[in-house]
């Protein structure tokens, strides 16, 4: 669900008193079209504040989300810096059902005079933007700079006087007079769907809002007007008042499928939507966003890596299947052996320029004849002679490919296990490690042509605490795995794996102790969670003190191998790794 005009007023009116009055400590720019800013709040201390303009989830909200700032920050962001660094937000401001917001902000100019600054958030989709004013309305820049070749409508360009976007030509439901709803009503196409009316006819409200809606006054999400036009003026009246008294709900809609949001419990899916209502918008945009909002930069930002992989692969599966093709043809080895042998046992009948000959084969069980080709140019020594070559050859053909194959399938295994890896890395540093993996291992060149070589970085695993408190570590990558496995943990703790699924490693810190069983529970969740089992019932998790897991000499990183162990069967949980989780 998009962020309509309502859940905008819901989110503005929860930020409202924790902004109001608030001190901008620090201001960073994540990423392209996002602003995080670092508030010194009277009334809940030390916040962040998250201003997106992405056009697939624009919005304004606190978090607590973490995100990698660049090295270097971009131009937008050391404008902003310059003007609204140490100033004061004097108020956020929404027009009536708009997707709009308003920080108003004092601070201090060049010569130390008191000015007025105004950041404005157009969280409108694909027009979504960040506009910085000043005191008279004037644009001092954005992060979408608007043209006259781009839009007749409006331009949005430095120096140019801010107008508000263009308003649809549809009604502000909070604004019809008595009676006007049910003359809207009333002169409604009986046969129109509910909710399409009610998007061609106001402003402000979602698709899902519009469903809400024709489900509770009709039953049904596709109903039509006829005949429930007193129960669509019904729910619109109960909505509007909802609206002007601030009752709202932060509501997390899960439903097979996927997962949606609003500001009220939604009805309309019955048993198969669950309803999870949660402490603050803030936290809702937080929990609905943050894997979406990872998945995505990763893909932008890891996409050399996925294209590199995928290559690999791709190009290891092919030699694979070749070699497995060459294998089987080697089967037939031995009868290249007896064939051999029947020429051997018959060089008295033969001659050379014979280009075949008929014989009694000894080696079948009903001694039927058998045809024997034979090379015109060679001796029937030499026919005898390639015979047995051709058995050896397959001999060795066997075994040569028997190892190449292990190794071929360990070397695909492997990097399976890196492109999951990439899917779950959480930041640029993830990647960076991850580049630094497969430059070690010669999937990727190292720099060349003189350039800088990137700063190596030191492993960061991810850390959590167990109920108990026992520290558990989960590995990111196959650098981190064999980091915490093979280098950091003691003994005496213990490690954690999918079995035969690719995942983290996982290790359980026992401090030389036997730990709770609670811990060792969560822990094997985690390491499911953390694999390609994610979103698997009753997945196999084995764990073994780490004296017993042991990595083979030129093995590749993140593969090990254990012989005694036992084995959890746990359902992933996302709930718990967030609660776990050390920040």
């Amino acid at each position: 669900m998009p962020l309509d005009a309502i859940c905008m007023t819901a989110l503005r009116r929860e930020l409202e008193p924790v902004v109001a009055g608030a001190r901008i400590d620090k201001l960073y720019q994540p990423e392209r079209d996002e602003i995080l800013l670092s508030l010194r709040s009277p009334t809940a201390g030390n916040v962040r504040l998250l201003l997106t303009a992405n056009p697939s989830h624009p919005r304004m909200q606190l978090t607590q989300a973490g995100r990698e700032n660049p090295a270097a920050p971009p131009m937008f962001c050391m404008l902003l810096r310059k003007h609204l660094s140490g100033g004061r937000i004097l108020s956020l401001t929404q027009p009536p059902m708009e997707r709009l917001l308003d920080l108003e902000v004092e601070a201090l100019d060049e010569l130390g005079c008191r000015v007025q600054r105004h950041l404005v958030l157009e969280a409108m989709g694909r027009r979504a933007n960040l506009i910085l004013l000043d005191g008279e309305g004037r644009i001092i820049d954005c992060i979408r700079r608007l043209d006259g070749d781009i839009t007749a409508q409006r331009q949005v360009l430095p120096g140019l006087f801010y107008r508000l976007p263009p308003a649809p030509d549809k009604r502000n439901p909070l604004e019809l007079a008595e009676g006007e709803l049910s003359q809207l009503l009333g002169e409604a196409p009986p046969e129109r769907k509910i909710s399409d009316w009610l998007l061609d006819t106001f402003g402000g409200i979602s698709p899902l809002t519009a469903r809400e809606i024709a489900f509770r006054a009709a039953g049904e999400t596709d109903a039509r007007l006829s005949g429930h036009l007193d129960g669509v003026e019904r729910e619109l009246n109960a909505l509007l008042l909802l609206v002007e008294e601030g009752r709202f709900s932060p509501v997390l809609l899960r439903r097979e499928g996927g997962s949606d949001f609003s500001f009220q419990p939604i009805l309309q899916y019955g048993p198969a939507g669950v309803n999870e209502t949660l402490p603050s918008f803030s936290e809702l945009l937080d929990r609905f966003y943050a894997a979406r909002e990872t998945a995505e930069r990763v893909r932008q930002r890891g996409q050399d890596l996925i294209r590199a992989l995928t290559n690999a692969r791709d190009r290891t599966a092919r030699k694979l299947a070749n070699q497995e093709r060459e294998l089987t043809a080697t089967q037939d080895r031995e009868r290249q052996r007896e064939l051999g042998d029947l020429v051997t046992s018959s060089l008295h009948l033969l001659s050379r320029g014979m280009k075949s000959f008929r014989t009694s084969d000894f080696y079948d069980p009903e001694g039927k004849e058998v045809e024997i080709s034979l090379e015109p140019l060679l001796t029937p020594q030499q026919n005898a002679a390639k015979y047995y070559k051709t058995y050896n050859k397959a001999k060795t053909a066997e075994r040569v490919l028997t190892e190449q194959l292990e190794k071929g399938r360990r070397e695909l295994d492997y990097l399976e296990s890196v492109l999951e890896e990439v899917g779950r890395a959480e930041g640029e540093r993830d990647l960076q490690e991850i580049r630094q993996e497969l430059t070690d291992t010669g999937y990727l060149r190292k720099n060349r042509g003189g350039k800088k070589p990137e700063k190596r970085l030191a492993p960061k695993p991810m850390e959590f605490r167990s109920s108990a408190g026992l520290r558990i570590s989960v590995g990111k990558n196959n650098t981190q795995n064999d980091q915490l496995t093979c280098k950091q943990a003691f003994k005496s703790d213990i490690w954690f794996h999918t079995q035969k699924i690719h995942g983290s490693h996982v290790i359980l810190w026992t401090e030389g102790k036997d730990p709770d069983l609670q811990s060792v529970t969560e822990a094997a969740v985690l390491a499911a969670y953390y694999s390609q089992a994610r979103e698997g019932k009753n997945v196999p998790v084995d764990y073994t003190p780490v004296k017993y897991v042991k990595k083979p000499n030129g093995a590749k990183p993140g593969m090990v191998i254990y012989e005694t162990y036992s084995t959890a069967y746990v359902t992933p949980d996302e709930e718990l790794a967030r609660r776990l989780r050390v920040k």
